[in-house]
């Protein structure tokens, strides 16, 4: 050791003890007889030490017995220094171990109170990367401290879960399988930690049946951390194939602990989701009225989506409810999911949406659910992603699932629906899809079983939307070249399959537009 470093060791030493030598420890025993100087000169002498790599010294003064009281209501300033020089000396292990030793120590001497907001306040400093190394470092000391707290367990675990999430939630979802594997903002390691960190509190709920205030209290916590999680990061998160093993994907893992965590404090899946909508709140607390008018919806959506679409917890769904009434139901988080703008989310309501409608026969999907909004407004969120979505796979998928929801429909739902989205679609190529629809449909009509809705003066009606030139003589004829070219295929078609039943469709149709010309020209 160098003269330097001796003198500076003394240096220290004559701190320390100077401090800890002016201390009457038997007259000391709260933290209200410590004067403010004496927390700033026990912080600068601490500091100073680990900052040097002084460690063993500090070790000595905290285990040494007469200093506890000063330890207990002081050492939290330490922590701090401490989880910072851990972070700057990440490659060297003997100093890491003697700093673990440390905050370890700490935690295990000092006052819980003041370590819980000492530790939440490091745990919010960081951005970046360093927000995983920070909660990876800090979880287990922050489960010991909270469960040495006596009173307020409840609100220091909501606290605690609070500002975790919130600090997560700034981290990156990996999207692909070489992002999640390499995990490189550490996600996937806090969740995995996090479950881990939470679990001793829904324990301590299932333990504690008695229904106490302070146990409804802390179930309430963790089922407003639950309803966060499934917002984010589960909402955008993408989880590997079904084919691929479930335990290679952290978040899905992650997924279904929390699922499992709403069951165990008494919340199963089929209560969320089946009252979510209802008049009648599920919540006993007025916060989450306020919780599901901002975000409950979302998290609603994505727990459908894990339940339906990734399998997770399916088993405890009810076997006798319809795939009707399921998709009913699933239809506002559809709905939900639909509106948003990332293709991670979106994409899931076309899977949920999809996987809805498969478990439902052609034809079978009776036209009176159309009177339900959801039912006319999912399609229309379809043909959003059908025109607007930048990327192909996802485009062609909506399309996909629009024809898969058209041929569930019974023929009135279909008529509904095409003159629905004749009216709001405001695309050529969607109307020209639209239109070879309506041509199937009057095929099959006439080939196979006929219907009042495909043959009869409700097809004139609908004709009267198919046959006309969007905005008159004005229309621009390149710009709507796909529903033009289909309105003339489909005329082409009637005028062949009419003939072979007397040009009934044809001259119904020419005969009502010529009365209604008349009565146009009276008017004026």
């Amino acid at each position: 050791m160098s003269l330097e470093e001796i003198i500076f060791t003394l240096l220290m030493r004559i701190l320390i003890i100077d401090f800890f030598g002016t201390v009457d420890f038997k007259q000391i025993l709260e933290e209200q007889d410590f004067k403010e100087e004496d927390f700033g000169l026990f912080q600068l002498a601490g500091q100073r030490c680990i900052d040097e790599g002084h460690i063993d010294q500090l070790l000595e003064i905290i285990q040494n017995e007469k200093n506890k009281v000063i330890v207990k209501n002081m050492g939290w300033n330490l922590v701090g220094p401490v989880v910072r020089s851990l972070l700057r000396n990440e490659k060297e292990d003997d100093k890491r171990k003697c700093h673990f030793l440390l905050l370890d120590l700490l935690v295990k001497l000092c006052n819980p109170k003041e370590l819980l907001l000492g530790l939440l306040e490091l745990i919010e400093e960081p951005s970046g990367k360093q927000i995983s190394q920070i909660i990876l470092l800090l979880l287990q000391p922050l489960q010991t401290v909270i469960q040495k707290l006596r009173n307020n367990k409840a609100y220091s675990v909501g606290l605690a879960l609070s500002t975790l999430w919130s600090q997560l939630s700034l981290l990156p979802v990996p999207y692909s399988k070489e992002q999640i594997q390499a995990d490189d903002y550490g996600l996937c390691q806090c969740c995995k930690a996090l479950i881990e960190f939470t679990k001793p509190f829904v324990e301590y709920v299932i333990d504690n049946k008695e229904n106490s205030m302070e146990n409804e209290k802390l179930k309430d916590e963790i089922l407003k951390f639950c309803l966060k999680s499934l917002k984010c990061p589960l909402l955008t998160a993408q989880f590997l194939e079904q084919s691929e093993e479930a335990g290679d994907d952290p978040l899905k893992c992650f997924a279904s602990e929390i699922i499992g965590f709403l069951s165990a404090i008494g919340y199963p899946f089929p209560k969320m989701i089946f009252n979510h909508g209802r008049k009648k709140k599920i919540w006993d607390y007025l916060e989450f009225e306020e919780e599901e008018d901002k975000q409950l919806s979302d998290s609603m959506a994505s727990l459908a989506y894990l339940v339906f679409v990734q399998g997770i917890s399916i088993d405890q769904l009810p076997m006798v409810l319809s795939p009707s009434y399921l998709l009913q139901f699933n239809m506002g988080h559809i709905e939900v999911l639909l509106q948003r703008t990332e293709e991670s989310v979106f994409s899931k309501g076309l899977d949920l949406l999809e996987n809805g409608l498969l478990r439902i026969e052609d034809n079978s999907l009776l036209h009176q659910y159309l009177e339900i909004k959801s039912f006319l407004t999912v399609p229309q969120g379809l043909v959003k992603v059908m025109t607007l979505c930048p990327i192909e796979t996802l485009r062609k998928k909506g399309l996909a699932v629009l024809q898969l929801y058209i041929n569930k429909l019974d023929p009135q739902g279909k008529y509904t629906l095409f003159r629905c989205l004749l009216s709001t679609s405001n695309h050529s190529g969607v109307e020209a899809f639209i239109i070879q629809n309506i041509k199937n449909q009057i095929d099959i009509s006439l080939k196979k079983t006929q219907n009042k809705w495909f043959t009869g003066p409700q097809l004139i009606s609908l004709l009267d939307l198919v046959l006309v030139l969007p905005e008159g003589a004005e229309t621009d004829l390149l710009q709507n070249s796909d529903r033009i070219m289909a309105s003339l295929n489909l005329l082409r078609y009637l005028v062949i399959k009419d003939n072979e039943k007397d040009n009934q469709i044809i001259f119904s149709w020419i005969k009502l537009g010529s009365y209604r010309s008349q009565n146009q020209k009276l008017s004026k």
